[in-house]
């Protein structure tokens, strides 16, 4: 699961640790899927697409924006490694909020950017009564996005 951060012509942007599971399974595939369920208004989107890494503006710009906490985070954790126990983890916060105590002056870790989402295919789904539900579908092909309704 991650936290969509950005959205534009482009596609749909998020931020992660390079070196954890999904950062090294984006690397090696380099295709994605994020799907948006809203229970409570009966709807779904599902997007399909190659992934490409932000530019370092980018990263760096959301980097800044970031809370000094969580940034301070992003050099603390060794993301999906295991960890022997939690005080190590806080042991490291410690350490980097020594290395980084100026708040406005973290730098962003090499390891740490985002993905942009290029959508090759996006899906609207409407839940319907007696799952008589609605889909519909958008691929995108030689820069030309086509619509097809779908089978519940």
């Amino acid at each position: 699961m991650v936290l969509l951060k950005g959205l534009s012509d482009k596609g749909f942007v998020f931020y992660t640790n390079f070196n954890s599971k999904k950062g090294g399974e984006l690397k090696s595939n380099q295709k994605a899927s994020m799907c948006f369920h809203w229970k409570s208004l009966r709807r779904q989107v599902r997007v399909l697409g190659k992934v490409e890494e932000v530019t370092s503006k980018e990263a760096d710009d959301y980097y800044k924006s970031r809370p000094y906490k969580n940034k301070i985070a992003a050099w603390a954790s060794s993301q999906s490694q295991v960890l022997d126990n939690r005080e190590t983890f806080l042991d490291k916060i410690k350490e980097f909020e020594k290395k980084y105590s100026d708040e406005n002056n973290v730098p962003r870790p090499p390891h740490w950017s985002g993905w942009r989402l290029l959508p090759d295919e996006i899906e609207f789904w409407l839940d319907g009564e007696g799952r008589i539900h609605e889909r519909l579908n958008y691929r995108k092909s030689n820069n030309k996005w086509t619509k097809q309704l779908l089978y519940p």
